[in-house]
């Protein structure tokens, strides 16, 4: 069985849809960004990735199966010229725009292309409680187990430490980043813990490096987070305005939910209300429970 995964970014996501590949028979074909294909390569499994400038090296051979999880008119387009029996997933529409098929449903019609519009569809994905993983194994009649994600070998970072704090969130969501995590560092510290805050590094494999190289990460709902859950890195993961349900804390998360969560859903402007409605002190009491040495963090 060929089969060809379209996911190009955003990079969590990447991560998080390898677990598929736990579970697809056969040879699998994976287009990515290009920032992402050194996360794709050197698995315990192996797979062809190409980046999205290589694309043109996927029409090689005909797919059994194309699972499409991009939701833009240009993978869409390009989708529409390949060779495969079965697309599940988003497709180009008769009028060119975006639509899905009827059994990927369970996940799209969240999404920012569903048939439902963008305010139906963030309603439904509020009340969602389940997994990404749920739905998308769902969708292509297959059962999640707790598959677990899968990420390439790094060297040995020389950051090293208790705990790892990924405070930047981007630009498309600045309420992701919650609003005391210097207070939170400093309280560490005085509790006799090495913290670091994550650095930018030109590589996806050096970051993921730094997050291994820690016993614990904090961080918002980031692809930091999604590299901890990949490396068996116990995280705190605090989530202010995007769907906590929808990650799998594969017993290694604690998850801190915001009291205002529904009031600022998938919501990508700024208030600081929404950055600031989780406490320090909530934060350290669950940072103490993850830690590996069991210490209390004194508040």
């Amino acid at each position: 069985m060929n089969v060809l995964i379209a996911k190009l970014g955003a990079t969590g996501d990447v991560v998080r849809t390898t677990t598929l590949l736990r579970s697809l028979n056969g040879e699998v074909t994976w287009l990515t960004d290009p920032k992402n294909t050194v996360l794709l390569q050197n698995l315990s499994r192996d797979i062809r990735c190409f980046s999205w400038t290589e694309r043109d090296s996927c029409r090689d051979r005909s797919y059994d199966l194309a699972i499409n999880l991009e939701d833009t008119i240009d993978v869409a387009t390009y989708l529409a010229t390949l060779d495969y029996r079965r697309l599940w997933g988003a497709q180009l529409g008769a009028d060119n725009n975006v639509v899905y098929t009827e059994d990927a449903r369970c996940w799209f019609d969240l999404s920012v292309v569903s048939r439902y519009g963008r305010q139906r569809a963030d309603e439904l994905k509020l009340a969602n409680r389940s997994t990404y993983q749920d739905l998308v194994f769902q969708g292509l009649g297959l059962r999640f187990s707790g598959e677990t994600y899968l990420l390439p070998p790094t060297p040995r970072s020389p950051l090293v430490g208790d705990v790892a704090i990924a405070a930047e969130a981007g630009p498309v969501w600045p309420m992701k980043k919650w609003a005391y995590y210097d207070e939170l560092r400093q309280k560490l510290e005085d509790g006799g813990f090495v913290v670091n805050y994550l650095p930018n590094r030109p590589s996806l494999l050096e970051h993921l490096a730094d997050v291994r190289g820690h016993h614990c990460l904090v961080s918002g709902d980031t692809l930091p987070m999604h590299l901890a859950l990949g490396s068996g890195i116990p995280c705190i993961s605090i989530f202010t305005c995007t769907s906590p349900w929808e990650i799998h804390d594969y017993g290694l998360q604690q998850k801190m939910i915001s009291p205002l969560l529904s009031e600022f859903f998938y919501q990508r402007t700024y208030d600081a209300r929404a950055t600031t409605a989780i406490s320090v002190e909530d934060v350290l009491a669950a940072t103490s429970r993850q830690l590996a040495n069991g210490s209390q963090i004194p508040v």
